[in-house]
């Protein structure tokens, strides 16, 4: 009778072992919005599936709950037909406010560094390398058009399935605006192995946006991104690779004070004299009009 017990106690302490490794090895969980709604349920249960997390039923918790519980670094929310990323510090979601604004002023016939620096012309076909919240691969698609083509590569799967669920999904009155979005192809990778795997020539740009050596820390959307963000320095690997599969040229967007341009060899710096963002250019031998 005691060595039944015991067995039975014994399998009860490594059942909870057990369930204690596997909370530390989860990473992410989604759960939905406080209001119950059958469209959220699914996306969060599609979610799951396809990101490979556990789906968890939100039972009116906190979701500050859900990190002391589960022990997870990152907390997913499907709610309104959207993602929301929430860390222990901030909520990520996806909205084109900023690139919305650009595309009115490109219209409005005034000038966007980015696209100066990168020369973009309709029937491109671009690599941003540093997806983010994603206002830049909007703009560059929107200058790009339907005869061009922008991917962007997010090595952070869960902020990448946020991005590209909004692309998929945002709806708004700016048409010009929701046709960019439509267009992108986002893709959850290191950029470095996305590089080494591509031809040569096989984009007519490559961009980078990593975060800044020095912050701008007045960067309200940057700032909301620092915890989910790829803080690597860029390198000069990853540079010699980018040359090798841009056709006309590499951009680097840096603080204008950076000594990233000069470290990673960009000799052509772009930027308004007051500006505190600069854009380093490596153009290529391949014949591009201005």
């Amino acid at each position: 009778m005691m060595l039944c017990i015991l067995l039975k106690k014994t399998a009860e302490i490594n059942m909870l072992l057990v369930k204690s490794v596997v909370i530390l090895l989860i990473e992410a969980i989604i759960t939905t919005g406080r209001k119950l709604q059958t469209n959220s349920i699914k996306l969060a249960k599609l979610t799951a599936a396809k990101l490979k997390i556990p789906y968890v039923d939100r039972k009116n918790s906190a979701i500050e709950k859900f990190f002391e519980v589960y022990g997870v670094k990152y907390v997913l929310v499907a709610k309104k037909n959207s993602l929301r990323l929430c860390t222990k510090n901030n909520e990520i979601f996806f909205h084109p406010s900023l690139a919305h604004l650009r595309i009115k002023n490109i219209l409005n016939g005034e000038g966007d560094r980015m696209i100066e620096a990168m020369n973009l012309k309709c029937g491109m076909k671009i690599l941003d390398c540093t997806l983010g919240l994603g206002a830049d691969s909007i703009v560059e698609s929107f200058i790009v058009g339907n005869e061009g083509n922008v991917t962007a590569i997010e090595i952070n799967k869960y902020l990448a399935e946020v991005v590209d669920h909004g692309f998929k999904n945002f709806s708004a009155d700016n048409v010009n605006v929701i046709e960019s979005m439509r267009r992108i192809n986002v893709i959850n990778a290191d950029y470095i192995d996305f590089l080494k795997s591509a031809a040569d020539n096989s984009f007519d740009v490559v961009y980078f946006d990593p975060m800044f050596r020095h912050p701008l820390n007045k960067s309200v959307s940057l700032n909301l991104i620092r915890d989910v963000a790829d803080h690597r320095a860029l390198t000069i690997e990853a540079i010699n690779e980018a040359v090798r599969v841009a056709k006309y040229r590499v951009v680097m967007k840096e603080n204008s004070r950076s000594l990233e341009f000069d470290r990673l060899g960009f000799k052509k710096i772009l930027g308004g004299k007051y500006s505190p963002i600069h854009y380093g250019v490596i153009e290529k031998n391949f014949c591009q009009s201005a």
